[in-house]
């Protein structure tokens, strides 16, 4: 065995301390721990003329703070920040951003705050159907915690750019800045994530995240609120080198706008964009299908066929494979019971499902279908998996659901490992 000396030649320590150097200067792995998918904020739709001109807190911003509350489902030893004007009709300003760990309420844990620069500046103008990243903030992250990023928005927004059903409680407050405060003077609960779209973290290497691309079920739609129990979390739970970003929609469909563009349209900014994503999940298709039973006239001359839905599913593969994703297919779960039901309905749902299972379609199979069909009525959910509404999950259901997607993907990390 060669033993290398103090005496070495000037050769090899310069060799050596330039490999020093350029460890040091490596790149960070950048990976999602968290995301959302941004909508526009209420636009008019078909049937619901009255909806858009409804007013909520943090529809617009103007001289306001809102501190979001955001689960990481990954730890880092940094962290960058994104946020989006992607539907807004003006330019708005973030006039000062900070992110630090959540406290009690609307309150930071003490001595963790951070503020967040843009090219090393505290505040940006992000112009109408744009994105911005913020510079890299070097903090601990720990993983399954709640980050606190709080913005203020110096001058009226306009309508902004949000995730609207977040089941989590967020926090605004007027007239001023306190985005830096450890307590937000007079902050009123709210629901909405305003702009912020993604976290990234300097995570691990062989960290990476994989991306649930989904509609209400995806988004946790009557799940507990601030109790992270939807089905994202629960698999966030049990992988624990992964980050796991929540791209649901309330209402979305694959081929059709609704609340938010369709899936084949918001496929590059809800999937491509996102940092480290190794592996796609897709749960799409029951609004497709039960929207034009169920809901106005107009949605009933937007009917699609099963091949036109498996059709699309199959470019939404296409297109991920051609970025190196894996994808895996989650079947669509029952919904008899439902007001939107039809025996139509039901035959096409059985009919995508199919396609789905069918090897070589997907990478691999997530069969929520089977997770939570009733084993007697296997067109109807499971007794006490359930919501009311016979179509969303109640909190076993989500369980169960979560549970399942964990499994499936747990074993295909270890094969390519």
């Amino acid at each position: 065995m060669k033993h290398w000396h103090h005496a070495a030649p000037v050769a090899v320590v310069a060799a050596l301390m330039a490999c020093g150097a350029a460890a040091q200067t490596a790149p960070a792995h950048w990976v999602g721990p968290w995301a959302a998918a941004p909508i526009a904020t209420f636009a008019p739709r078909p049937g619901q003329p009255g909806r858009a001109g409804r007013t909520f807190p943090g529809s617009v911003l103007n001289n306001q703070t809102v501190r979001m509350i955001v689960r990481t489902s990954l730890g880092g030893s940094a962290v960058r920040l994104r946020f989006s004007n992607a539907f807004g009709k003006q330019a708005v300003t973030l006039g000062d951003v900070h992110v630090a760990l959540a406290g009690e309420g609307a309150a930071i844990t003490d001595g963790s705050d951070h503020a967040v620069l843009f090219d090393g500046q505290a505040s940006i103008v992000i112009p109408p159907g744009a994105d911005v990243l913020s510079d890299a903030v070097a903090m601990t992250v720990p993983p399954l915690t709640h980050l606190a990023v709080s913005v203020y928005v110096p001058v009226s927004s306009g309508p902004v750019t949000w995730h609207l059903l977040t089941n989590q409680t967020n926090y605004i407050a007027g007239d001023g800045d306190f985005a830096s405060q450890t307590a937000m003077p007079g902050a009123a609960p709210f629901g909405p994530w305003d702009f912020l779209t993604e976290v990234e973290v300097a995570a691990a290497p062989g960290s990476y995240a994989v991306v649930c691309l989904g509609d209400s079920i995806t988004a946790g739609a009557h799940s507990t609120r601030n109790a992270n129990n939807d089905w994202t979390d629960i698999m966030a739970d049990h992988l624990p080198r992964v980050g796991v970003l929540n791209e649901g929609i309330s209402g979305n469909r694959i081929l059709h706008d609704d609340n938010g563009p369709n899936a084949l349209a918001r496929f590059p900014r809800d999937v491509l964009e996102l940092a480290g994503v190794r592996d796609l999940i897709v749960f799409e298709g029951i609004n497709d299908i039960a929207f034009p039973d169920g809901k106005t006239p107009s949605h009933r001359t937007q009917r699609v066929s099963p091949e036109e839905m498996t059709g699309a599913l199959q470019q939404i593969v296409d297109r991920a494979h051609a970025h190196g994703i894996h994808v895996y297919g989650a079947t669509i779960t029952p919904y008899i019971g439902q007001s939107a039901e039809t025996p139509r309905g039901e035959a096409e749902r059985e009919a995508v499902n199919a396609w789905i299972r069918t090897p070589g379609h997907f990478d691999g199979v997530i069969d929520f279908d089977k997770v939570m069909r009733d084993p007697q009525h296997q067109d109807q959910i499971r007794p006490g998996y359930g919501f009311s509404d016979h179509l969303h999950p109640s909190p076993a259901g989500y369980l169960a659901m979560g549970l399942e997607a964990a499994k499936v993907m747990a074993a295909a990390a270890s094969k390519s490992d």
